[in-house]
């Protein structure tokens, strides 16, 4: 029999990687919170729409609402449980899932932020693997439709990165990067920490940024001062990583110490950052999207702002390196977040930070 695979948290990514899984036939049930989702994936299917060179398609699929998952108790056991929900939900999505799972069974956390940890303490670390999607661009537009401001990224980006906390290849992790390989570009990495550091850098320049200010990615690049902000955010990012002893993986296609140099006013390093950042922005697509924070703030969801950017914050404090860009930006977002201001780009152009 095929491995049987659920999918909690059928949003952005965990609705895009599903899909291609369920077209390819393997046996996959998703599990959401959100009734008119789940009710348009069992009526209509599961459509996925890409910005260009990609047709759209929809895939019929199994799909239940979180209240019904104690019907899995009659049901053959989970053999793989993705965990594709906000980093504020990791906790009890996965004490949901954990009793359902076959005794080989496992987690992998294909989220935003780094959640490892806290499945390993639910579950046992030799039942998590992580998976990170880079620059993937997918966003829930509605019940039933995910949809991609791109198209495939193919060997021009490795979108998946799968690996084992150990870091060495394991046959469960190279199964995981097949199945991620239906969707788009995937490898198996023996640096998961590394990568996942990385990942956290370059949502922690973009994500904060789309609620605070309201921009759309590519609004918020050709902005100067926000521009530098992002990079002065990337820098402390980079910087605490590399005190914390990761391997950092190229970030936004730049090499992390060119972002921690501009972010820190090095003229040569601000100029290479500029010029790549910006040619990012002339791509087909090229930042027209709308960061996963910036489309939680536009639909008055909770942000993940203390697990990116407050993230590196209490790290960073752990070590003692201050993260002041971190810190201002995460108050940003909470005060944004509460109703006390509005989203504007002056909240970040108006910052003094020495």
């Amino acid at each position: 029999m095929k491995p049987r695979i659920a999918i909690i948290g059928a949003g952005a990514v965990g609705g895009y990687a599903g899909a291609y899984m369920a077209q390819a036939g393997h046996d996959v049930t998703f599990v959401d919170p959100w009734p008119e989702h789940v009710e348009a994936m069992r009526s209509r299917g599961l459509t996925i729409e890409h910005l260009k060179d990609v047709p759209a398609f929809t895939v019929p699929v199994r799909a239940i609402h979180i209240t019904e998952l104690q019907s899995f108790a009659k049901e053959r056991p989970v053999d793989v449980a993705f965990v594709c929900m906000k980093s504020y939900d990791t906790a009890w999505a996965t004490t949901m899932i954990a009793q359902y799972l076959a005794p080989s069974g496992y987690v992998v956390s294909l989220q935003n932020c780094i959640n490892e940890e806290v499945i390993a303490g639910i579950v046992g670390w030799g039942r998590v693997l992580g998976a990170i999607a880079s620059l993937i661009t997918v966003e829930l537009s509605g019940p039933g439709l995910v949809k991609r401001a791109a198209g495939k990224s193919g060997a021009s980006h490795t979108v998946y990165r799968v690996g084992e906390p150990h870091g060495r290849i394991s046959p469960r992790a190279e199964y995981i990067t097949s199945l991620l390989a239906l969707s788009d570009s995937a490898l198996t990495t023996t640096n998961l920490w590394g990568e996942r550091w990385s990942k956290l850098v370059a949502n922690v320049m973009g994500n904060g940024i789309a609620a605070a200010t309201g921009l759309v990615a590519k609004e918020a690049t050709a902005d100067d001062a926000i521009r530098a902000f992002a990079a002065r955010l990337g820098s402390e990012a980079i910087r605490v990583g590399q005190a914390l002893g990761y391997d950092l993986e190229e970030i936004l296609h730049l090499d992390p110490e060119i972002i921690a140099r501009a972010g820190e006013g090095d003229d040569a390093a601000r100029r290479a950052y500029d010029a790549q950042r910006m040619a990012d922005t002339q791509k087909p697509g090229g930042g027209a999207h709308r960061a996963s924070m910036g489309q939680d703030m536009v639909k008055g969801r909770r942000t993940e702002i203390e697990f990116l950017n407050g993230f590196v914050v209490a790290r960073g404090a752990e070590i003692g390196l201050a993260a002041r860009a971190n810190a201002a930006l995460t108050e940003i977002v909470k005060r944004v977040e509460r109703g006390e201001v509005t989203a504007s780009p002056d909240l970040i152009r108006g910052l003094r930070l020495n």
